[in-house]
């Protein structure tokens, strides 16, 4: 059998789960939402998404939020994701903050974005940066102590809270002078702006080796103490190959490094040896379930190919509270592109949200935040701040199974 990360067994209406019907094991075993499922089982008939099977999440129960002051809709069920926890990254507008208010009567630049966003019903974004178009108010970049205090006025007038910024985070260690300055500024400006967070939307090291990734912890304790000091928590945002196996065992190749694997997951090791009070997490759910369809098998020291199933709300169980933030990216199934997905808006994909957050939980803790990297459009202006909406509402509208 397949021994997957997550010890939990499933209990209550789900432990119903044992005994599903063949199809019904199949939908649960991609990750997929029950209305997705009849037209994404012909490709599994066909042998298209057999990939995805080999690296699913296991059937287990949900997880229990703990939260206080859970939200309700008129008997519909418990909402998933509160009001006030409904969030964009701004990189899925960027096109809209990029653009001349003076050819186009479309929002454009921060402030009327931060409008229309509003609007759609959103109550937090998340920063790519601080660059827009430079004719709109207060020029093209925003990275200064004078444009974080308009940024934050604007945020306020339009009800709006930032929780983050993918950022500067210093490429040498040991820090220099000059990297140090740096970072302090931007803690300065996520201050002005009133973010609980700072991050980057970079791995701590792109290498396989432990060697690096102590390293890389290093780096990151340091960084967060700075920040901690501050006010601030630090996190890195994680793409698929972060959840790849660590090479951490012999034998070694010709430059000494080791070629097998005890079976950990590279940022699994970085969140045991990171301070939990000092380094946090972005989950970008999409990416994960790349790394879900990509690395479920590893070489173990004895030379044998074992399975690891990735189950990433398990290790956002696991680590509880080290993960205040996502990126809630939708997907739908696709193994002729090597991913096993491709990204749509969300809440029209196959990634099953309503399974998801009820089992990671802590609504009123983490901060989900909607990300379409396709949603900018070349010859539909219009198409992402329209998607933005779409999102918007499919995220406001999920709920709770009823058990």
């Amino acid at each position: 059998m397949t021994s997957y990360s997550d010890p939990s067994r499933p209990t209550g209406a789900d432990a119903a789960a044992l005994t599903d019907t063949p199809d019904e094991a199949l939908r649960r075993s991609l990750g997929v939402a029950r209305r997705r499922f009849l037209s994404t089982c012909t490709a599994v008939a066909a042998g298209a998404v057999a990939a995805p099977v080999f690296g699913a999440a296991p059937a287990l129960a949900h997880g229990r939020d703990h939260d206080r002051g859970h939200d309700h809709d008129h008997g519909c069920g418990q909402v998933l994701v509160p009001p006030h926890k409904r969030g964009i990254i701004l990189y899925t507008v960027r096109d809209a903050t990029a653009r001349d208010p003076l050819a186009s009567d479309l929002p454009s630049g921060f402030r009327e974005v931060f409008k229309q966003l509003a609007r759609h019903g959103y109550r937090q974004v998340e920063f790519a940066g601080y660059r827009q178009h430079a004719n709109a108010p207060g020029g093209d970049n925003l990275e200064t102590v004078e444009g974080a205090k308009l940024l934050r006025r604007w945020l306020d007038e339009y009800g709006l809270r930032a929780q983050g910024n993918h950022g500067f985070i210093p490429p040498s260690w040991p820090l220099t002078a000059a990297d140090r300055d740096t970072f302090k500024k931007h803690l300065e400006i996520a201050n002005i702006i009133g973010m609980d967070h700072m991050g980057t939307g970079g791995d701590p090291t792109g290498s396989s080796y432990r060697a690096d990734w102590d390293v890389a912890a290093d780096k990151w304790n340091a960084l967060g103490e700075i920040a901690r000091r501050e006010g601030i928590k630090l996190y890195t945002h994680n793409h698929d190959s972060a959840y790849g196996f660590l090479l951490d065992r012999g034998p070694l190749d010709d430059q000494g490094r080791p070629t097998r694997s005890s079976g950990i997951r590279k940022l699994e090791y970085f969140l045991k040896i990171t301070d939990p009070k000092l380094v946090w997490l972005e989950m970008d759910v999409f990416w994960a379930h790349v790394a879900q369809y990509k690395f479920h098998t590893y070489t173990a020291p004895d030379g044998s190919t074992r399975r690891n199933v990735f189950d990433p709300a398990g290790l956002v169980t696991r680590y509880n509270k080290r993960y205040p933030l996502f990126h809630a990216k939708d997907g739908v199934v696709d193994t002729a592109n090597g991913m096993g997905w491709d990204m749509v808006p969300f809440g029209t994909g196959d990634i099953d949200y309503t399974t998801f957050f009820s089992r990671v939980g802590l609504s009123n803790y983490r901060n989900p935040m909607v990300e379409d990297d396709n949603s900018p459009s070349a010859t539909d202006p219009a198409q992402s701040l329209r998607e933005a909406k779409i999102s918007y509402d499919n995220m406001a509208a999920l709920r709770r199974r009823r058990r």
